[in-house]
């Protein structure tokens, strides 16, 4: 007999695992007669044997993204995508179907669960089951070549994004010289780029053929669960970004361009400290990051810390950079351990300070859903990213009070006033650049035939460029004007993952702006809403974090009204050092 409860909890353990040992587990599932009496313990079994075949793939996720030359994990990872996903894929859907059929009423805090299940089980289509294995193996391939890139510099190779820290160099011409290194490696990567994302863009669009979807941005619409809005809603969203965020960002960019004392601003000039002081060095080693992170999450809620450090303990963090280390960051959860991991390049920058505050804000998130019984509560792919990204966005602006050496920080006064109107110029820019990526988007996939071919992207990207990013001046460089989204990874690995930024930056100004007025009471709403998981809908969800879903002008310009409020308060502080 078939015992759940005696399933391996060692993901090494169960890596050796055939499908011929799984099959049996789901083939009990479905021989097994659902009634209401029953529902509860059937869907806690099927919780167990899926949640571990998410953790295995957040297992091979992480392998090949620390070491994108490790060739036994590549290869490992590819044959679970070939020989588990696909006969998983059919298993679940049956699972699925059996659930669906039964028109039994779903137990407590399942009935968002039970609406995208449906939605699930509407999208598939059998021909899909080894496209989606193929189009995951494609992300696998991008991520190599961007992990393989790598630059010379005084002398010395070094990844591409550990050029990142030079573009805030007070000397010109040295940032110029890092810009034009990177723009030209990510050049050489062209040949193989395009052929890489013909494959993708063709793949996408057969899976959405097959699942009967006019084009893929309707089919990804319903895969990712985007029940509360529309993407004509989204359309509006980027007319209300260049009406309110553009205009903000121009306003930013001018002040930066006086401030330092140039004729134009060039895309070099957009990460220097506007007053041309030295950049921020917030830390020398990994462990004083870890360190000062912890205290300013203790200042937070104490309850953030004591995660953290549980993460820290059992070695949940992969923090440097590093050759073949993939670029980026991400937080992934172990559905079995209910533990979450974080990953990220740090290069001794504030942004890797913002960048693990964000991590960390999905990590809690991780933490404060554990407890949910079900897996449907709280796998990823489940959980509404547009609040989800409202987690980690809100926690870099819940912390930013607490940067300084007071709190175990890592700042002066003065140097955290820098920091802070660095974090808060950089939302404003975001929103901008946002639009952008997710314009791009919309574009390729409703256009799949013209898109394929890079070089179309890379037009519709030069008109996007010119729409948001007004400011800069790249006369002389038109050339490398094209290659940014190139080095955008959401774009090849996560179609239309990214509108979320920009929909949760707006709940998360609220959410600190809350906080402004009661942090306690705030964090506590903040708390209350990470709790819910996949439970609720999105408004549902802002609501209970106290901030309102929304796209409209009015709301943002709001946001942005109070960011600008905050980057006066902070000038004269920062100026002091």
């Amino acid at each position: 007999m078939i015992q759940f409860d005696s399933l391996p909890i060692d993901l090494k353990a169960f890596s050796a695992w055939t499908w011929s040992q799984i099959a049996p587990y789901y083939d009990e599932l479905l021989a097994r007669p659902l009634t209401a009496a029953n529902l509860e313990a059937w869907l806690t079994d099927w919780s167990r044997i899926t949640g571990l075949l998410i953790d295995l793939n957040t297992h091979y996720t992480i392998a090949t993204t620390i070491n994108t030359a490790d060739a036994e994990a590549e290869r490992a990872y590819k044959a679970y995508l070939d020989e588990i996903v696909p006969p998983m894929g059919l298993a679940e859907q049956a699972l699925k179907q059996k659930l669906i059929d039964s028109n039994l009423p779903p137990p407590s805090g399942f009935e968002q669960p039970m609406r995208k299940i449906r939605a699930e089980a509407a999208l598939f289509n059998e021909a899909n089951v080894p496209l989606l294995a193929e189009a995951r193996k494609l992300s696998i391939d991008y991520e190599k070549i961007a992990g393989s890139q790598t630059v010379t510099w005084d002398g010395v190779e070094i990844p591409l994004v550990q050029l990142i820290p030079v573009l805030q160099n007070p000397d010109r011409a040295r940032r110029e010289g890092a810009f034009r290194t990177m723009m030209a490696r990510v050049e050489a990567d062209d040949e193989a780029l395009a052929s890489l994302w013909r494959t993708m863009v063709q793949t996408r669009h057969q899976i959405a053929r097959n699942a009967d979807f006019s084009d893929f941005r309707a089919y990804r619409w319903q895969q990712l669960f985007r029940f509360d809005y529309t993407p004509d809603d989204v359309l509006r969203f980027l007319d209300a970004i260049e009406a309110v965020a553009v205009p903000a960002a121009s306003r930013l960019a001018e002040k930066r361009r006086m401030n330092l004392n140039i004729d134009t601003l060039r895309p070099w000039d957009i990460n220097v400290d506007p007053a041309n002081r030295a950049p921020l060095r917030p830390y020398q080693t990994i462990d004083e990051l870890e360190s000062g992170i912890s205290a300013i999450f203790r200042q937070v809620d104490p309850a953030f810390a004591d995660y953290f450090e549980i993460m820290r303990a059992e070695k949940l963090l992969d923090l440097d950079s590093r050759k073949n280390k993939s670029p980026g960051g991400y937080m992934l959860p172990f559905m079995t351990s209910g533990r979450p991991f974080i990953y990220m390049n740090g290069m001794g920058t504030h942004g890797d300070v913002t960048t693990l505050l964000h991590e960390g804000g999905h990590s809690f998130h991780g933490f404060e859903i554990a407890g949910l019984p079900y897996i449907q509560q709280k796998r990823e792919e489940f959980m509404p990213m547009e609040f989800a990204e409202v987690a980690s966005l809100a926690m870099e602006l819940l912390g930013a009070p607490y940067l300084t050496q007071h709190y175990g920080g890592f700042y002066t006064e003065s140097e955290a006033a820098r920091a802070r109107i660095e974090h808060l110029t950089n939302i404003i820019v975001s929103w901008p650049y946002m639009a952008m990526v997710d314009g791009l988007q919309h574009w390729i996939y409703t256009h799949p035939d013209e898109a394929a071919d890079m070089r179309a992207c890379d037009e519709i990207w030069l008109g996007l460029v010119d729409r948001f990013w007004p400011s800069l001046d790249w006369r002389g460089i038109e050339p490398l004007k094209r290659l940014r989204w190139h080095m955008q990874g959401h774009i090849f690995t996560d179609p239309f993952y990214y509108v979320e930024y920009g929909i949760a930056e707006l709940g998360a100004v609220q959410v600190w702006a809350n906080a402004l007025k009661d942090q306690k009471s705030a964090t506590a709403a903040y708390r209350r809403a990470l709790a819910l998981g996949a439970t609720a809908t999105l408004p549902e969800l802002y609501a209970a974090a106290g901030a309102k879903f929304a796209f409209d002008a009015e709301t943002l310009r709001g946001a942005i009204e109070l960011i600008e409020t905050t980057i006066a308060e902070l000038e004269p502080l920062a100026d002091n050092g």
